[in-house]
């Protein structure tokens, strides 16, 4: 049986209501709980998303080959994964429409920049784009199938540090079964310019909107080992990971 209902999340003083969908199995935990298969269902910081009317553009001059992706004057690690090829980390092309968390290059350098949708739908370079529903899916049944586990994506996709634990005296750390290496770059709120959850959740945009201005996102969380479907707000700011053409 599903349950439909609202969660409201406190962060830098606003509350944000999400709407998602997920299995009485899931674990009880403070992000909520969402189904990966289901396609339908800090720090402060002074300012907010990315300029209005400013058309983002691509992460320029990329080359693919021998396991790597390079563009905007950096280079990233990629990995086959079933049928697809993945980047390895997030993308850090700084663009309009794209912040540090924290604004703090550090984190950056370490967790990818944060974009907002509008952006991030735009920002992969020539050859690659901002993964969609139908990706996500295709990514999250191959590694069930492949490891023989439901609701276990997240577990193998996660990176085997830099994740806090659980509080419950788990490990929040993955497997990072496939060189994928999710890590837990928080998000950022466009509207309050907050930043919130580093180190114990991961947001990654997608390319699907459920409803005019309400697009898809990945969440996966240090204290559960799924990966999470929601809908979410244009004015966040969340990852962008690139999968190839």
């Amino acid at each position: 049986m599903r349950t439909q209902f609202s969660k409201l999340a406190l962060t830098a003083g606003l509350m944000l209501a999400i709407t998602f969908t997920f299995s009485c199995s899931s674990p009880d935990d403070d992000n909520g709980g969402g189904n990966s298969n289901n396609s339908n269902g800090g720090s402060s910081s002074p300012s907010g998303g990315g300029d209005s009317g400013v058309v983002p553009s691509p992460c320029p001059n990329a080359t693919t080959g021998n396991g790597t992706m390079s563009c905007g004057g950096q280079t990233y690690g990629t990995v086959v994964i079933g049928s697809q090829t993945w980047m390895a980390k997030n993308l850090n092309y700084k663009v309009t429409g794209s912040k540090c968390y924290g604004n703090a290059e550090s984190y950056c350098n370490k967790y990818g920049r944060l974009y907002d949708w509008e952006t991030a739908r735009l920002v992969c370079p020539s050859g690659w784009h901002l993964p969609s529903e139908f990706d996500w899916g295709e990514l999250e049944s191959y590694v069930e199938s492949d490891n023989g586990c439901r609701s276990c994506a997240g577990k193998h996709l996660k990176s085997k540090s830099g994740w806090n634990s659980s509080g419950k005296g788990a490990d929040g750390n993955g497997a990072d079964t496939y060189g994928f290496s999710a890590l837990p770059g928080g998000y950022g709120n466009g509207s309050s310019g907050g930043f919130d959850h580093i180190g114990d959740d991961g947001y990654w945009w997608v390319a699907t909107e459920y409803s005019a201005g309400s697009p898809r996102y990945r969440d996966m969380g240090h204290i559960y080992e799924e990966v999470l479907s929601y809908n979410g707000d244009l004015t966040f700011l969340f990852s962008v990971r690139c999968v190839q053409d």
